[in-house]
């Protein structure tokens, strides 16, 4: 933690600016582990260079495989002959990792030991713990049966694989992090989920899509249950799109400040729920276009309208889509997202504490939050070790005076050096004060 609050920056006037966000974590780390168990050398291009892809890679060459980062960013990976047991994984706070590197370290020819950040010991890993088990897997803490971190993954040297159920109501993460080394199980996967909602489904989508791009065949035979057939894995070029969640704090500028904030490389047809900003920014106030040359444009006037969202299908905008509705000019409820509170922190608990620390209004829900119209002042927002409430405080601050962030560098989690590029952005037009 930083020792002093990084005073986010007020915009004085409109914005015109062109920001490159780097490329998608969770692309990146689908795409890291899928290498380490394909059938040859893997190279990604753009990919994310972050602490949770640091923490992947430091994990995969634990396991076995070889990764390189090239003098241009991009990553070559050499699969591991045999995935190595006997290591010891840092998760830091990491979900991709500590959800996806479990059933790779199932593979491994002995136990692995996986822990993280304090707060990851509290995150919710029973769809993976449950799914090891019905593969056969033993997971144990100190030689007792264990349903969070830390705790030992006793590798087998290989799975038979075959029919699977678990819950993921919590975290769609579960069920991607099984399809991800399905592949490799003797007889593949079949899986199922129980339960009454299914968050995130979007990101199950994603991981069919990156398993079927490397040859997999992995499908969705029903609702809530899929399919990934034995077999090779192809190494190969890999082009990772650019993060379009973490897009979402710099596009909403343009409502927060008033003006046009550009985004170039924004795929025509993507399985990330970033994609959902064009309808959602729509929807309060703003004109979206993406042009021919894949350059996606949001112009705003500095007027922000409240709106009702179910937010099931990409609950990682929660904090973005909060921190415009705490300066917007009418109600805003946000549902669907109960889910939230197991992630990096209690993220509608900070969201309710932070906005009604500004002078906002906003209450928790069953599923969600709701938040009023009121005149925002100054304060030192807390971040509590999560990336996107740093980011929520950084949209506020454009339009509220006196807005300070605590432990703004822990947005390198996920986007390296945010607060450069947020003051770049700004400058690009002059728009930055104080």
């Amino acid at each position: 933690m930083t020792d002093q609050p990084w005073n986010a920056p007020l915009a004085h006037r409109p914005l015109d600016a062109t920001v490159a966000v780097p490329g998608s974590k969770s692309l990146t780390n689908r795409y890291l582990l899928l290498a380490a168990v394909a059938s040859g050398p893997t190279r990604l291009v753009a990919p994310l260079h972050s602490r949770d892809s640091a923490l992947m890679i430091d994990a995969l060459r634990a396991l076995g495989a070889g990764v390189e980062v090239t003098a241009d960013g991009d990553v070559d990976v050499t699969p591991a002959t045999t995935v190595r047991g006997g290591a010891s994984i840092d998760c830091g706070l990491a979900g991709t990792v500590m959800r996806f590197v479990p059933p790779l370290a199932a593979l491994a020819d002995g136990d692995v030991h996986l822990d993280g950040d304090e707060r990851a010991r509290e995150r919710p890993m029973d769809g993976v713990v449950d799914g090891l088990r019905g593969l056969g897997v033993d997971v144990t803490h100190d030689g007792a049966p264990a349903r969070t971190l830390p705790f030992t993954v006793h590798g087998t040297g290989g799975l038979e694989g075959g029919d699977v159920t678990i819950d993921a109501s919590v975290s769609s993460q579960f069920v991607s992090a099984l399809l991800l080394v399905a592949p490799r199980l003797r007889r593949g996967l079949d899986l199922r989920h129980v339960g009454e909602r299914l968050p995130s489904k979007p990101h199950i989508d994603m991981t069919l899509e990156v398993l079927r791009g490397r040859g997999v065949d992995a499908r969705e035979v029903g609702e809530g249950h899929w399919r990934v057939e034995p077999g090779e894995i192809a190494g190969g070029e890999v082009v990772v799109e650019p993060d379009l969640s973490n897009a979402g704090p710099f596009l909403a500028a343009a409502l927060a400040a008033g003006g046009t904030v550009r985004v170039p490389h924004w795929p025509a047809s993507t399985t990330q729920p970033g994609d959902d900003l064009r309808e959602i920014l729509t929807r309060m106030g703003a004109d979206v276009a993406l042009a021919e040359d894949g350059t996606l444009s949001v112009t705003g006037t500095g007027t922000v309208h409240g709106l009702d969202l179910d937010l099931t299908r990409a609950g990682e905008l929660a904090p973005t889509i909060a921190a415009l509705a705490a300066i917007a000019d009418s109600p805003t409820r946000l549902r669907g997202i109960g889910h939230l509170r197991g992630h990096e922190t209690d993220r509608l608990a900070a969201l309710v504490t932070e906005i009604t620390r500004l002078g906002g209004i906003a209450r928790e829900t069953d599923d969600g939050v709701e938040i009023e119209p009121a005149t925002l002042h100054g304060a030192v927002v807390e971040t509590y070790h999560d990336h996107r409430m740093a980011t929520f405080g950084a949209i506020v601050g454009l339009a509220v005076p006196g807005v300070a962030i605590v432990d703004v560098a822990t947005t390198a989690k996920t986007l390296p050096d945010f607060p450069g590029l947020w003051r770049d952005m700004l400058e690009q037009t002059g728009a930055a004060a104080g």
